[in-house]
């Protein structure tokens, strides 16, 4: 039986990730991996529609009605909010312009999918952070009697001390940590754009332990936060796991129950609490990789409604934390694709 020939769809995936996006535009690994995951959701989407095995699956099934189902099925069935499926669309646009260059004859299709405009946010979501009682409820609830408790316990002790995003703590690698005075860390951000964050001597501690557990060499290039089975923790095991903790947190910290959060919002917490530290917003700003400091205004303005609310009940602001814990200044497509 004469091997069956890759289909036009799969061909276009190949090149796109193993060329197009590294070579052609210079696409950071953050982005790649994006646009990975937004066209493995697709992918996932079209086989359930279809009722067909993802190497059976070619562009003539991604119309621009597929894609606009897709979207809609996004924020319907999978819950998520304007901005995520904008991302999305994004990278399907980024996906058939590449198409596009390729196959002209393809061109009422995909000038047909990169007309789908991406979709206006309404009214926009607080963002959603952790106060004080919260974090701790939060760490309270990790049991570091377990390995996998001390590695969690860990990860997010340095994503609340340097507001680092989910992907650039989980890139991290011994070499990039400096564990003897000043304790610091590399980390590489959008665009490859590489920041130096002080840590505190208490996360320099969970680090070193972590290392130590580890057997890792203070050089190694290997991933620094490892699942059960020893290869590198993903962005949606980070979420998974967080969810479990947030969960059992709500027994001490009800309002928890009140709030969406993410990994993302261990950086909007560290951000806040930068903030309300009084470090200005410049310092946040380089502090986060922030590409403008008028990215990081939102914090200054979500902090300014804390304070009405705080004065229209006429009650002070308790202080942030204890001294211990300030801020310092200091075969198939599919499986293809996943592997990536």
């Amino acid at each position: 039986m004469r091997p069956q020939k890759p289909s036009t769809l799969a061909r276009c995936l190949q090149e796109f990730f193993t060329g197009y996006l590294s070579g052609t535009r210079g696409m950071s690994p953050h982005t790649q991996k994006s646009y990975r995951d937004s066209l493995v959701l697709l992918l996932r989407f079209l086989c359930a529609r279809t009722n067909l095995h993802p190497t059976a699956l070619d562009l003539e099934h991604v119309t621009a009605e597929a894609v606009v189902s897709f979207l809609n099925h996004l924020e319907e069935q999978r819950h998520n909010c304007v901005p995520t499926r904008n991302v999305r669309l994004a990278a399907l646009h980024a996906f058939f312009s590449h198409v596009g260059s390729r196959y002209p004859e393809k061109s009422q299709q995909v000038q047909a999918i990169l007309a789908i405009p991406l979709k206006r946010g309404g009214l926009q979501r607080p963002i959603d952070y952790l106060e004080d009682a919260e974090l701790a409820a939060l760490f309270s609830s990790i049991d570091r009697s377990s390995p996998k408790g001390r590695r969690d316990h860990t990860l997010f002790a340095l994503m609340f001390n340097t507001g680092a995003r989910v992907q650039e703590a989980l890139d991290l690698r011994p070499c990039d940590l400096q564990l003897a005075r000043p304790f610091q860390v590399r980390l590489v951000g959008k665009g490859r754009k590489e920041r130096i964050c002080p840590l505190w001597p208490e996360t320099a501690g969970l680090l070193k332990d972590l290392l130590a557990e580890r057997g890792a060499e203070a050089r190694s290039q290997d991933r620094l936060f490892l699942n059960s089975r020893g290869g590198p923790l993903s962005r949606f095991g980070v979420r998974h796991i967080l969810s479990r903790y947030i969960a059992a947190a709500q027994g001490n910290s009800p309002t928890l129950s009140k709030k969406k959060i993410h990994p993302h919002s261990l950086r909007h917490s560290a951000a806040m609490s930068l903030l309300n530290s009084g470090v200005d917003l410049y310092s946040i700003s380089q502090w986060l990789g922030h590409a403008s400091v008028n990215t990081t205004g939102k914090y200054a303005s979500l902090d300014l409604e804390m304070k009405r609310r705080a004065l229209s009940r006429a009650k002070p602001k308790g202080s942030i934390g204890s001294s211990e814990t300030k801020w310092r200044k200091d075969p198939s497509i599919l499986a293809w694709l996943e592997s990536l």
